[in-house]
């Protein structure tokens, strides 16, 4: 599938994306995050702000000196990875303003003192919202009408935040135009990630602003495609387990042979999610419980 990669973060500045949108995007480029988080500014006259992103400072006072004297509202959450999350806390500090959205950080199974998941640490823990927000609840903060939309498979907490009345959808690291989600055990799910894609394209929402790089336009189509590069990979897993392959590392070192060989770690984590949902339907089997050292085979 094709990935929109064009983006200047333009760090410190708040780009206007359309009346009572503006964009800032927090100096944390990796090679997760891309240029950075993307922080939303809602509203004119009071202000909604999304994802506050890390615990940075002068990512705190880039988005208060695009408040100026206007209040922010309310600070609404996505889902808690340490490159969305704690910014809430410190913005909070700052404004007083509630911390709304999804729930604390949980896993979507449980974790396994086997399992090594190099990409724990990324886990806000810390994260308290003062109002969870549940699938289809509606707030209205900043003369806007949000509605929540639950799209566990990032993280099994993730939400993704619809404005009423508009065609946009703000789609935290559920959808982005510059790469797929990544979808690693134990925080995320392949089967819930996957439905949550089918549940997306029954909403009206047709551009969404996502939690890193550009906006997406045309978001239907892309959905579909991201739908249909995951299920290649499903069957690319099993055909590489049908010629023999026993292990995640076995599958990695082929399907991944053209990544840089220091994202192999998260990729091991994404085959993983495609095994976990394959052995949920029958499609192969772990000799246990599947986890990134299992065997794998087909039934």
């Amino acid at each position: 599938m094709k990935h929109d990669r064009v983006f200047d973060p333009c760090y410190g500045q708040a780009i206007e994306l359309s009346d009572g949108i503006r964009r800032l995007t927090a100096r944390n480029p990796g090679p997760f995050t891309f240029h950075g988080t993307n922080t939303y500014i809602l509203g004119q006259d009071r202000l909604i702000v999304v994802d506050p992103g890390p615990a940075q400072d002068d990512h705190i006072d880039a988005i208060l000196n695009a408040a100026g004297d206007v209040p922010v509202e309310a600070i609404l959450v996505t889902h808690t990875h340490a490159d969305h999350s704690p910014g809430a806390r410190l913005l909070k500090a700052k404004t007083g303003a509630p911390v709304i959205g999804c729930s604390e950080h949980r896993a979507a199974r449980p974790l396994f003192e086997e399992e090594i998941n190099p990409l724990d640490a990324s886990a806000d823990r810390d994260h308290k919202p003062d109002r969870l927000l549940n699938h289809g609840d509606v707030i209205s903060f900043a003369g806007l009408g949000i509605a929540a939309v639950a799209t566990p498979g990032h993280t099994a907490n993730h939400l993704s935040f619809e404005i009423k009345g508009t065609d946009i959808l703000l789609s935290g690291d559920h959808v982005m135009a510059w790469s797929t989600s990544i979808v690693a055990p134990p925080d995320g799910s392949m089967r819930d990630y996957m439905a949550s894609l089918n549940n997306l394209q029954e909403l009206a929402p047709n551009v969404y602003l996502p939690g890193h790089g550009g906006v997406i336009r045309d978001a239907k189509p892309y959905v579909a495609d991201l739908k249909e590069h995951r299920q290649s990979r499903e069957r690319n897993i099993l055909a590489q387990i049908d010629k023999g392959a026993t292990s995640i590392p076995e599958i990695v070192a082929v399907l991944y042979a053209n990544v840089d060989p220091s994202l192999h770690p998260a990729a091991a984590l994404s085959v993983l999610a495609h095994l976990e949902d394959l052995a949920d339907r029958n499609r192969v089997v772990a000799n246990g419980i599947p986890s990134l050292r299992a065997e794998y085979k087909i039934p």
